[in-house]
């Protein structure tokens, strides 16, 4: 028998794990610390919105006299915080424990090159440096964690490190979209190009390291 009004698709089905909007819209703030936890300490969430999302969130915080804000600031802040610091945290202990055999046992062309270039920012810049300008590479963020681990950068560096670059990206990211949102009327209407040029720019750095790796082998390469 069919039923005199159709059932609802649960909620989950819709998301887009890749839509900012769409995640926050639908997991709210535990969303936004779960997606941050899982870019950050777990190699499977590589590939997900980190940078978009922080913006977006301070975004839609952003309210003004004719139009309320969706979501809090204060939690945005510590929901982000949250995530993000503790998925660091764990992809160390998972490096520590599993050693280099976690990431080489992945087959993503992206985590290989990214811990190429986390090992390149250990080596060039030294264990503060790196570990802090790492959460501003997408990908990189995600396997410098647990390739500290696996090279035994001592527990204390890494946590003081990944604390004080944590709180900086996510601070940061939330409260330009805070903002922007705040300066700006009805920017929520721009909010697919302001993400797309994020992510751009968030691509620009690995961009640019594959450039520079591939002149390299080239170079290697052509040289008798």
């Amino acid at each position: 028998m069919t039923p005199a009004h159709p059932v609802a698709a649960p909620m989950y089905l819709a998301v887009n794990l890749l839509d900012a909007q769409s995640l926050l819209a639908t997991f709210g703030m535990l969303g936004l610390a779960l997606v941050l936890f899982a870019e950050t300490g777990l190699l499977v969430g590589f590939f997900l919105p980190g940078d978009s999302l922080l913006f977006t969130a301070g975004l839609l915080s952003a309210g003004t006299a004719d139009k309320p804000a969706t979501l809090s600031l204060p939690w945005v802040l510590l929901a982000s915080a949250a995530g993000a610091l503790a998925g660091a945290q764990c992809g160390y202990l998972i490096g520590r424990r599993a050693g280099g055999a976690v990431l080489a046992r992945s087959g993503s062309k992206r985590l290989h090159h990214g811990t190429e270039r986390a090992g390149e920012l250990l080596q060039r810049y030294g264990h503060p440096k790196a570990i802090v300008l790492a959460r501003f590479v997408p990908v990189v963020r995600t396997v410098l964690n647990p390739l500290a681990g696996a090279l035994d950068v001592p527990t204390r560096v890494f946590t003081l490190w990944q604390i004080a670059g944590g709180l900086v990206w996510t601070a940061g990211l939330v409260l330009a979209g805070y903002g922007l949102g705040s300066s700006v009327p009805d920017v929520d209407r721009y909010l697919l190009p302001v993400i797309a040029l994020i992510v751009i720019v968030s691509l620009l750095p690995p961009a640019a390291g594959l450039l520079r790796s591939r002149r390299a082998a080239k170079h290697r390469n052509e040289t008798p």
